[in-house]
């Protein structure tokens, strides 16, 4: 008794650990994913799957923007809120459940038959029940929970992925808002001092003291300048809106967005190329993923070897109970005659589609290595130019404001020497943000080109000629 009270719970319980399969998978993907994001990025991710946390990361974010917000809190607010990366963590859930599904047996099939037969007045009844299971599933199970178990690894690597690009898309969009904040501010500066000196070229017209040309030189330049502090704030704005989008942000945690006066300094030096390597070598998602699918076709082609010729097969149980007989009772096998389909083709594909896998992973692994060289080419320019710029041509153009200022002081030049002398360091100025402001979007390329979801390359224009530096260009 005790036996058969045991046996009807058996297929109960395995039931429920199958179902615990699910769940189980799902949160070890999510954990791993979480790992790589502390380990490789720097900060913690988090999946809002309840009310109470997103309640509770929308108190984080209020706190985080309730200060001028730093690239790291940016790159925090895009894993743990932006509702994109989210999307991508449910989807993930959702392609590890599928794999999960794909490992189980299907359900055994129970058919029910029942025939009644009326011959001379007598009526007789025949009731047949079959029960069928597929017996190539159960010999190629040990396959499928393989199978399964690299599709696992492939969501794993996706979603992994997926939340790089959104920490490099969040790091870079904070550089650039920054940037173009910073750059604004000079540009009003420079617009400014334009809008002074034409003022003066118009009086000193009026006076009698300037030519017609010299007075519409001055008002040429403002005019300029006032065009081009109508593109800066739209740069700034349009630079915000896209950080506010790579976070997440609704319309009042935009307006409560402050960012930081200036982009950070200059690292004392710039990372070395073999400690670049060595952190590249410790795995990169997109080879890593290559590798996945490559051992997923093998598996697959090996699978489709053996399914090209039994595919379909088979195997139930059947009793069947007639009026006034003993039941009937035997098995029932079914077996597909390859006549018409022998497999051939199916194993053809299979073995094209591993082929092409093969050598789609052989230059994958050689374009992630070229990517990796040229961005850190990249990265170490961004960074010679950021710092010429801030050691050389920005000191070099404050020595010949200061000098010009001398020069004014002793009535060697006039006002708008001193003006136009003023409008060119501002420019040099910007000219180092922008160098500044490049560095930093290469350094944000080249963590995530080291991680394995590397981003389009740095494309660093030449800038401006410089013009003379005495002040006396009128």
């Amino acid at each position: 008794m005790i036996r058969g009270t045991a046996c009807r719970w058996l297929p109960l319980a395995l039931a429920a650990v199958l179902a615990g399969c699910a769940t189980g998978a799902i949160d070890d993907n999510y954990t791993s994913v979480q790992r790589l994001a502390r380990e490789r990025l720097g900060a913690d991710m988090k999946w809002l799957t309840s009310d109470e946390a997103r309640r509770q990361a929308r108190a984080d974010i209020d706190a985080a923007l309730a200060q001028p917000l730093s690239a790291d809190d940016a790159v925090r607010i895009a894993l743990s809120y932006s509702p994109a990366l989210q999307a991508a963590l449910f989807d993930g859930a959702a392609a590890s459940a599928a794999a999960t599904q794909s490992a189980r047996l299907p359900n055994p099939v129970f058919t029910f038959e029942r025939l009644v037969r009326n011959e001379d007045g007598a009526r007789d009844l025949d009731i047949g029940r079959l029960l069928s299971v597929s017996v190539l599933d159960l010999l190629l199970l040990p396959a499928r929970s393989r199978l399964a178990d690299f599709q696992q690894q492939q969501t794993r690597l996706a979603v992994a992925a997926d939340v790089v690009q959104a920490a490099s898309e969040a790091r870079q969009a904070w550089v650039r808002a920054v940037a173009a904040q910073q750059s604004l501010q000079y540009f009003e500066q420079v617009a400014s001092a334009a809008d002074a000196s034409a003022e003066l070229a118009r009086r000193m017209q009026a006076a009698g003291n300037f030519s017609k040309l010299q007075r519409v030189r001055e008002q040429a330049f403002s005019a300029d300048s006032a065009a081009q502090l109508a593109r800066a704030h739209l740069n700034a704005q349009t630079t915000r809106e896209a950080l506010v989008r790579a976070l997440g942000l609704d319309a009042s945690q935009a307006a409560a967005l402050r960012l930081p006066e200036r982009l950070p300094e200059l690292p004392p030096a710039p990372k070395d190329e073999q400690a670049i390597a060595k952190a590249a070598a410790a795995g990169r998602i997109d080879v890593a993923l290559a590798k996945a699918k490559l051992e997923f076709t093998a598996r697959e082609q090996g699978l489709t070897r053996v399914t090209g010729f039994v595919d379909g097969v088979h195997l139930g149980v059947a009793r069947n109970s007639e009026t006034g007989k003993p039941p009937q009772k035997g098995f029932e096998l079914e077996v597909p005659l390859p006549i018409f389909d022998a497999g051939d083709a199916s194993r053809s594909r299979a073995q094209a589609t591993y082929m092409a896998a093969l050598n789609r992973a052989a230059a994958l692994a050689a374009d992630a290595s070229s990517q990796l060289r040229q961005s850190h080419a990249a990265y170490r320019t961004a960074y010679e130019l950021a710092r010429h710029y801030r050691d050389e041509v920005v000191p070099l153009r404050r020595t010949i404001a200061e000098e010009n200022v001398l020069r004014y002081n002793g009535m060697l030049i006039g006002v708008f020497e001193l003006l136009a002398d003023a409008r060119l360091q501002v420019a040099s100025v910007v000219q180092a943000i922008e160098a500044q402001r490049d560095f930093w979007l290469a350094d944000a390329a080249l963590q995530a080109a080291v991680v394995g979801k590397p981003t389009a390359a740095l494309a660093m224009a030449p800038g401006p000629a410089a013009t003379g530096g005495d002040g006396g260009g009128h």
